[in-house]
Formats: structure tokens, C-alpha cells, sequence
């Protein structure tokens, strides 16, 4: 097993690869050869110049390979990392490990890919050639079953390495074919689908055949030219696209006859899609161009805005910009996000230099982000609490960028220190713990006056080194932090100081001091009226004193707890006094009431994606397992648990002193099932999905579905649905479920939410029963329903 896993994403076939906004066209030859390098050799480069599609022939790729590497296909986008010694750490971001140790991301990122079929995509290198040809080396000689794609303008140069330029789309190389023939072309095929999209009747014909073929040849078969270039035909023929590209090319090379670098015929057409917006609509373009990984209407109108740009006419520039191509819309739940391609983006930020607006603007945006770091700090306590968690997390690439500027500038390390404070919690919940670390090891490094901004970042980068299991270092930062607040008379400081101090001697087993910095902790929360302090206190004192045995008190605390929390909304800290309680609650013997508390906790903790809450929940639940008798299922659980602390890199990292009662439980287990008994069921455990292991745990042996069976272990009840003829139909106990619900007019998500399993495993399901059944449409699932229930009538509810 790995040091490092990726909880969220074991054994799934690909990661997250960024959804193709547009269709792919063509690049079959260069497909292929990308395939065939990557079976040759463990590392392949796509060099290029900008617009040649370097990143979509590698998505492409990765697509396509998805399911041949077990250990996940991963994007990981490096245009916006500005630091080098970044760079390890936004790959293991990436690759969404979370590591709660306090090693090194690139150790961690070693031991995370050491025995992993995994494919990674490095895209946008060239500002980093030799970190990112440093850390490909490193991967590859340490992970012998990795493959590295990467995309660059130039090659990364180590050993190993496999280059492939990638070249312009291929070119009608002259006039007069028949239109027909144009389509096996495929800088042809790509103006002709992209021209669709602005004109749903567009067809080559043998009227406008020559005209597009020269279009393509003038945009020397570059696809980001031909995009730009085809949105143009909203309000030209393609014999005045031509006109005016001819006028464009005239125009930059002074009459000149000599064919245009490819570098350059972008150029101008980049340039011409500028000339062609508005004068707001440029101002917009350059303004945009501060954000990283995109940004939202609310972002828009916050930072664009003033000085040439109404408030309220955002809405409208940013709707010009996605017509003309230049944002690019995206969904992510609820919320519209736009983005920029990079060299879109970096034309952008050319045009706002030109303006001499570069500080300005970026200071808005810093701004803009401070304020939302702290505001979601402030609301953290209540029921905004997930879509802030689910925010942030849309938002990491613009707050690692506002981070980076904060500490390049002396002048604002404190605004930056103050801002990683803020995000405490962003760092705790998301891939990003050791992230945090460094950006506030880097903030006290700056920021050395003994004032509030350095007392909070200090216990906040405490607790960070608790939870990593980096005591020496939590306490020297908890210590300079009480002395601090002590001068300065900080009442929440010394507050937050006892709590993480309590951790400390929890953690060393020292219970009674444990309990009286907890106590000290409770009574200046509860002073200073800080509901979030006030309810980590009461979990922490709660279980001090369930773990000395005095449940009474345990359960009072715990109570008083979920009454705070119920108070302001909140769930976070809910589910892990509840999660809590359970412990308390299976000692007393109430293995129904315990199961109830973690089963409800385990179900937040997944909606958060919290690995260590879901992985204390899982814990209890194994407990409670082996005091009910069922070993296997015991065993399975311990299996699963295993993966969980190996992502983690830290068991039970923060609640050290239960560690006793998981050594129990698996010493009971394997007494009771023997060593290989106990292996096999370990071992099936082991092997299932983060999805599948959750729906497992939360909803016990008699609801077993295919892809646990999959895995390992038989169904003990699996259906016999019949058909129509009578004999038994092809689906499992949990399709025949699935397909009865879609009967019922139920969406993907509606059901998702009543089986309490992911979105994308019920799409699965429902391919899958689409399949077997040789149907193509819902509807077919739900007639086909209708007859299965109409058989079981007529033969007498058999």
C-alpha cells in the first residue's frame, strides 16, 4: 500500500480531466502516434506554438486512455504557477492526494505514484522546463508503472523524454476540389463544425469550396485561429471573412508576400478579435486576464468594474466576450464560471499593461479575494457552510494567486498572512492542508512583529502541525502565540491556544492536562462569544471525558454541542460531535443509537469530502461491527480503513488516543476469523472504490450491490427479477432498484440522493442496465419496468 492515496479517486479509471467545451475534430494520425510513444515510452512531450491544440490532443489522449491505467488519468494545469517551489505541491493538488503527514510533497507525491498505473498530464510547462523535467524524472525513476504526458512549447529535455511537435491541422493544398473531397481535410472539417455553431445551415458547397479552403490555408490550419476566426461569420459571408483576413495579414507584414510564421498569423488574428470588441469589451479582455482558473460574474463585476466600466454593464461585456470566443462558459453546479484560454489570457494582460492599469487592477482583485477569505471565515459557523467550502475550492487558483503576489511584496506579506489565516478551514476540508502550511510558514517568515495578524496565524498553523503530527512544531508555535496574546491581552488567541494545546497532550496521553486546557479553552470561547471555538471545545472536552470514562459528562458536553450548532445552522461541527457521541454511545452498549450518530456524521463528512471525519466515522462503525459479531464485515471495514489513513498519511491524525480501540478491534477480528479469513475480508475491503466503500458502510451487507460483488465478495441476496418470457432478467438487486426508480420520472441526482450513492454511480448503473437490455433511452427502462410488474401479477405475485 501507498503512503499517499487519493481517497476520493481509488481505482477509478480517470481523474479529473477538464470537460471538452467543444467537440474535438480530427487528429486521428497524431492520436494514434501520441498512443503509440506512450507504449514505447514512459514520457512524451507535445511541443508546439501557441493555438496549435497541444492541450486538446492531450486531453484527447488521456480521454481515450482512461481506462487502461487503474491508478487514474490526471490533468494537471501549471500556466498559473508563477513559484517553482510550487510546483510539487499543485501536482499532488492535482492528483487530489490528501496527505495529512508533514512530509515533503514531493515525497509525498513519490509515494502516492509508487506502485500506481497512473497517467499524468503536465500541460503548460514552458515557464517551468527544467522543475517540471526535475519532477518528471523524479516520478518516473521512483514509479515504474507512470506515464508522463506533457505539453510545452518546447521539449522539457531529460532522459527518457519522447518528443512530438504537434503540427497545424492538414490543409487542402489547393484549389478547385470538389467540396465533398474538402471534408477528409481537417482544418476544413473544424471550420465547417465551428461555423455551425454561429450558422446552424453552413455547408461547404461548390460555390464557397475555394473561399473556405483559402481561409484555412491563410490561417496556416492553426485551430485556436480557425475558432477565433469563424465567429466572425455572425456577421460576414466567407467571402468577406477572407477580404478582411487578407486585409489583416496585409496590414502586419507591410505588403509582403512572404508566408506569415504561424506565431504571427495568430497573432493577428488574436489582435483582429481585439480590434472588433468595443472599447469596453477590450477594457473587459485586459481586465479579465488577473484572474487564474477562471472567475465568476460576481468576481466580474468586483474587480472590472469603475473606471470606464459600469457596474451594471458587466453582465453585458461579459456575454459579448463568450459570443466573440474569448471567455469560454462553464457550469459547476449552480453557478456560471468563465475562463480564459492562456494565451488569450496572456494577450490580455499585455493589453492591460499597455494601459497601465496592471496594479490597479490586480489590487482589486486582491482585494476582492481578502474580502471573500474573510467573509467566508466570519459565515463559516452556520448553513452557508458547505456552498462556502464548495466555493473556495472553485476559487483555489485565484486565492493561491492573490497568496503568491501577497508574499512577492514585501509591503503586503501582512495582508497575505492575515488572508491564509482566514483560510483555515479551506485548508483543513480541501487536498490543500500542506499548501496552507507553506503559505503561513511563509507569512511568520515575513511577518515577524509580535501583533494580533502574527498570534492567530501562529495557532492557526498550529493546529495545521497537530493535525500533520508535527508536535515539536506545534508547540513552539502555540507557545510564541500565548505570549503574544498574553502581552497583548488577546482573549480569542489564548483561547484557540489552550484548545490546540489540549490536542498536544490528548495526543501525548496526558488526559488530565488534556481536560484543563479544554476547560480553559470552553470557558474563554464561551466569554468571547465565539460559537466556532465554543463547539470544537465542547467535541474535544467531550471526548477527553468519555475516553476517562465519565460518560455522563461526555454526553452533557456533547448535547450542549449539538445545541449550538443547531442554533446557527451549522453541520460540520455537528457531525463530529456526533461523531463523538457514537464513540461514547458503543462503549455504553447502544450499538443502535451509536450507529445512528456515526452513519448521520458519515453522510455530512461525505457531502464535504472531509477524509479524516469520514475516516473517524468509519472507524466507530468497525467497532461497532466486531461488538455486534459480524467479523467479515468488520474485516471489510478495517480493509477500507486502511486506504483511508494511507491517503491521509496520518491514522487518526488528531485523535491519537482512540488508536487502542482500532488495535482491539483488530486483534478480535483476526482471532475470530483466522489469519487468512481475516486477510480475504481485509483484502476485499481493500479493493473497493471511495464510492463504493462509503455506500458499503453506510448501508450494511443486505444491500451489497454489483460493484461490491465485483470486488470481491458474493451478494447474498441478489435479485431474480424475471422478464416477460418468464426467465430470470440480467440485472442485479441494485439495477432492478435503479431502473424501478427511473421508472418513476426520477433524475440521476434524485436518485442519487435516495440511495445515498454518488451521481456518477447511478449514471453507471443505468448504462449499464441500457446495456444489458439493448435499450437506448429511459423510456425503454421504464416500459420495460411496467412489464416486469405486469408479469409478476399474472403469475400470482411469484
Amino acid at each position: 500500500m501507498t503512503a499517499a492515496t487519493a481517497s476520493t479517486s481509488k481505482q477509478r479509471q480517470a481523474g479529473r480531466l477538464p470537460a471538452e467545451v467543444t467537440s474535438f475534430v480530427g487528429r486521428r494520425h497524431e492520436v494514434a502516434e501520441v498512443k503509440r510513444l506512450l507504449c514505447a515510452s514512459r514520457a512524451v512531450t507535445l511541443t508546439g506554438p501557441g493555438g496549435v491544440g497541444k492541450t486538446r490532443l492531450a486531453l484527447r489522449v488521456a480521454v481515450d486512455l482512461a481506462r487502461d491505467f487503474r491508478g487514474g488519468v490526471w490533468f494537471v494545469e501549471l500556466a498559473g504557477v508563477e513559484s517553482p517551489d510550487m510546483l510539487a505541491q499543485i501536482v499532488a493538488e492535482a492528483l487530489e492526494i490528501r496527505d495529512y503527514s508533514a512530509s515533503a510533497p514531493i515525497d509525498v507525491l513519490v509515494q502516492h505514484l509508487r506502485d500506481k498505473q497512473a497517467l499524468v498530464v503536465l500541460d503548460n510547462c514552458e515557464h517551468l522546463v527544467y522543475e517540471c523535467a526535475a519532477l518528471a524524472e523524479t516520478l518516473l525513476r521512483a514509479a515504474p508503472a507512470l506515464r508522463v504526458l506533457a505539453t510545452s512549447r518546447e521539449p522539457l529535455g531529460f532522459a527518457g523524454e519522447q518528443t512530438l511537435p504537434v503540427p497545424t491541422l492538414e490543409l487542402p493544398g489547393s484549389d478547385h476540389l470538389p467540396a465533398e473531397s474538402l471534408a477528409r481535410f481537417d482544418a476544413v472539417r473544424l471550420f465547417t463544425e465551428r461555423a455551425r455553431a454561429v450558422l446552424p445551415s453552413f455547408e461547404v458547397t461548390e460555390e464557397n469550396r475555394d473561399v473556405v479552403a483559402r481561409i484555412c490555408r491563410r490561417l496556416d490550419g492553426l485551430p485556436l485561429a480557425i475558432e477565433l476566426a469563424t465567429v466572425r461569420l455572425r456577421a460576414l459571408s466567407v467571402q468577406q471573412l477572407l477580404d478582411r483576413l487578407d486585409d489583416r495579414f496585409r496590414l502586419l507584414t507591410a505588403g509582403s508576400r512572404a508566408v506569415l510564421p504561424r506565431q504571427r498569423t495568430l497573432r493577428a488574428l488574436i489582435d483582429w478579435s481585439y480590434a472588433l470588441c468595443s472599447e469596453q469589451e477590450q477594457l473587459m479582455w485586459a481586465r479579465v486576464s488577473v484572474f487564474a482558473g477562471g472567475l465568476d460574474l460576481d468576481g466580474a463585476e468586483a474587480v472590472c468594474a469603475g473606471d470606464g466600466i459600469a457596474r451594471e454593464d458587466v453582465l453585458d461585456l461579459v456575454s459579448g466576450l463568450v459570443d466573440k470566443s474569448i471567455l469560454l462558459r462553464e457550469e459547476h453546479g449552480s453557478r456560471v464560471r468563465y475562463r480564459l484560454l492562456e494565451i488569450i489570457r496572456q494577450y490580455g494582460v499585455e493589453k492591460l499593461a499597455e494601459r497601465g492599469q496592471v496594479e490597479m487592477v490586480q489590487g482589486r482583485h486582491r482585494d476582492y479575494y481578502k474580502q471573500m477569505a474573510a467573509q467566508a471565515r466570519e459565515q463559516l459557523f452556520g448553513p452557508g457552510q458547505v456552498a462556502w467550502f464548495t466555493r473556495l475550492r472553485l476559487e483555489h487558483a485565484n486565492l493561491h494567486t492573490v497568496l503568491e503576489h501577497c508574499f512577492a511584496h514585501p509591503d503586503e506579506a501582512v495582508t497575505g498572512l492575515t488572508m491564509a489565516s482566514d483560510l483555515l478551514f479551506h485548508w483543513i476540508t480541501g487536498y490543500y492542508l500542506g499548501e496552507g502550511r507553506q503559505w503561513l510558514d511563509r507569512g511568520l517568515a515575513a511577518c515577524t512583529r509580535p501583533d494580533e495578524s502574527r498570534a492567530r496565524a501562529l495557532w492557526s498553523n498550529g493546529w495545521l502541525a497537530v493535525i500533520q503530527a508535527d508536535l515539536p512544531a506545534a508547540t513552539a508555535m502555540l507557545a510564541e502565540s500565548k505570549a503574544i496574546g498574553e502581552r497583548l491581552g488577546l482573549d480569542s488567541v489564548l483561547a484557540y491556544v489552550a484548545l490546540y494545546n489540549g490536542m498536544v497532550a490528548m495526543f501525548e496521553g496526558d488526559t488530565e492536562s488534556a481536560i484543563a486546557f479544554y476547560e480553559e479553552a470552553l470557558e474563554r470561547h464561551r466569554a468571547t462569544g465565539d460559537p466556532v471555538g465554543t463547539a470544537s471545545a465542547l467535541i474535544r472536552l467531550s471526548l477527553a471525558y468519555s475516553f476517562r470514562g465519565d460518560s455522563e459528562t461526555a454526553i452533557s458536553l456533547g448535547d450542549e454541542c449539538l445545541a449550538v450548532a443547531d442554533a446557527h445552522g451549522e453541520g460540520w461541527h455537528k457531525a463530529y460531535m456526533m461523531m463523538a457521541l457514537g464513540v461514547d454511545v458503543w462503549r455504553q452498549g447502544d450499538l443502535r443509537r451509536a450507529t445512528e450518530l456515526e452513519t448521520h456524521s458519515l453522510r455530512f463528512n461525505r457531502t464535504v469530502d472531509d477524509p479524516l471525519g469520514v475516516g473517524v466515522n468509519l472507524e466507530v462503525l468497525a467497532w461497532i461491527a466486531a461488538t455486534e459479531g459480524r467479523h467479515e464485515r468488520t474485516a471489510r471495514l478495517l480493509g477500507i480503513l486502511d486506504t483511508v489513513w494511507q491517503a491521509i498519511g496520518a491514522p487518526l491524525s488528531g485523535y491519537g488516543h482512540l488508536a487502542h480501540y482500532h488495535d482491539e478491534c483488530v486483534a478480535l477480528t483476526r482471532k475470530t476469523l483466522g489469519s487468512s479469513g481475516f486477510e480475504a475480508a481485509f483484502e476485499e475491503g481493500a479493493r473497493l472504490s471511495y464510492d463504493e466503500a462509503l455506500a458499503y458502510a453506510l448501508q450494511g451487507d443486505e444491500h451489497v450491490d454489483e460493484a461490491i460483488t465485483r470486488n470481491g465478495f458474493a451478494a447474498r441476496d441478489r435479485a431474480q427479477p424475471r422478464s416477460g418470457a418468464g426467465a430470470p432478467a440480467p440485472l442485479t438487486r441494485r439495477e432492478m432498484e435503479i431502473a424501478r426508480l427511473v421508472a418513476k420520472g426520477m433524475t440521476s441526482k434524485e436518485i442519487a440522493a435516495d440511495l445515498v450513492i454518488s451521481q456518477r454511480t447511478v449514471e453507471s448503473h443505468i448504462e449499464h442496465i441500457l446495456s444489458k437490455l439493448g435499450f437506448h433511452s429511459r423510456t425503454q427502462i421504464a416500459v420495460w419496468v411496467g412489464e416486469q410488474v405486469r408479469t409478476v401479477e399474472e403469475d400470482g405475485g411469484q
